[in-house]
């Protein structure tokens, strides 16, 4: 839904504090809609109530922009939600060796779920600062689409939404790039046009990951195995302190040494010696059934359909094919050989010229190109 299409509806902004949310609400502003203005606030810790997440100068932010456009700014405290569907969710699979996405599931039960639930069903819209499109296609359906700007396009932090959910959202700055964003938050005055953009998982706030990880899973030592020769080269202090493709932190001698594999019964990490290593890399891989945003296009089983795809937050599309099984899981054949492939990841599904986003499935297994 464009700003164009929001004359005459109830329209509820999620404001952060950040540049892009505030620059958000500027649009809305300047095309004469006036939007209620949204904080979600969460936290790290569901007992915990002193949050590390920055919500002060947040907060601050946040109603420094709502005053400049005399708009109403309410916020409303999801802290236990959060906890309860989105950090279990990343500690029971990351528990199980899996490669989670929480901000992911974060936009789908959160953002656009838990806050529709409490206060979102008054409104016809929810707009948020999203780097997104969305299009309407001949039948009247919404597709979500990619933003012009490949760096900061976000659809793959979409790709899980309910269909409802994305008719229902708005993205008003996804048709632009990040230094217009930014050189309009500078022209406007806006308190947040120098504030860096958050990095990481909001829930940690400064809180260093392995430790975090720690605290709910502990520790569970085990071998560390090259899988070249066979050998053990150390121990790890528990699988889930890993992910594949991994490299930094390993702390092993005579690197590089990469993550290629996790035996999660047997407590075995596996690893990969040198330079980008044929073990590294996966051109075929399968997922769980795929979750659609508009429609599925993928209807016929054994059918090969010919995509683009993304299975981290990066630029590059990648070109591929994809295979309905009779299951309903896929099975894909990259073009080019994908770094650390890993399941529990969301592989995210466009079309060839990757401007509309189909949807997105989780990985399941992958297999290793041939040396």
């Amino acid at each position: 839904m464009n700003i164009s299409d929001l004359q005459g509806k109830r329209v509820a902004a999620l404001l952060s504090g950040g540049v892009d949310s505030s620059v958000a609400v500027h649009l809305l502003a300047e095309a004469g809609i006036k939007p209620d203005l949204w904080y979600i606030q969460i936290g790290p810790d569901r007992d915990q109530t002193d949050f590390t997440c920055t919500i002060e100068e947040d907060l601050e932010m946040a109603r420094a922009v709502a005053h400049k456009y005399g708009l109403p700014l309410q916020t409303i405290d999801l802290h236990n939600d959060y906890w309860e569907r989105v950090v279990d969710y990343t500690i029971d699979r990351v528990g199980r060796g899996l490669t989670p996405n929480p901000d992911v599931m974060c936009n789908r039960l959160i953002k656009f779920g838990v806050f529709d639930e409490r206060v979102g069903h008054d409104y016809d819209v929810i707009a948020t600062g999203h780097y997104a499109t969305t299009e309407f296609d001949s039948e009247g359906r919404t597709w979500l689409c990619t933003s012009p700007d490949p760096v900061k396009d976000q659809t793959d932090f979409l790709a899980q939404l309910e269909t409802w959910q994305l008719e229902k959202a708005c993205f008003p700055i996804g048709h632009l790039p990040k230094s217009e964003v930014r050189a309009i938050a500078e022209r406007e005055h806006l308190s947040a046009a120098h504030r860096k953009d958050s990095q990481g998982i909001c829930f940690l706030g400064k809180i260093n990951y392995n430790d975090y990880i720690r605290k709910y899973l502990g520790e569970k030592p085990g071998p560390v195995i090259d899988e070249a020769t066979g050998k053990t080269i150390g121990q790890h202090r528990g699988l889930w302190f890993h992910t594949i493709g991994q490299r930094k932190g390993l702390g092993f001698g005579g690197g590089p040494w990469y993550v290629i594999r996790k035996d999660m019964e047997q407590n075995i990490l596996y690893v990969a010696n040198g330079f980008d290593t044929a073990e590294q890399y996966s051109d075929s891989f399968t997922s769980a059934a795929f979750h659609a945003l508009t429609v599925n296009p993928f209807t016929e089983a054994g059918k090969e359909y010919p995509i683009t795809l993304k299975i981290r937050h990066t630029p590059e599309f990648t070109a591929a094919t994809v295979i309905r099984q009779p299951d309903g899981s896929l099975a894909f054949h990259t073009e080019r050989p994908l770094q650390g492939v890993a399941p529990g990841q969301f592989v995210v599904l466009y079309d060839k010229q990757h401007h509309r986003c189909y949807g997105s499935a989780e990985i399941t297994s992958s297999s290793k190109t041939p040396a």
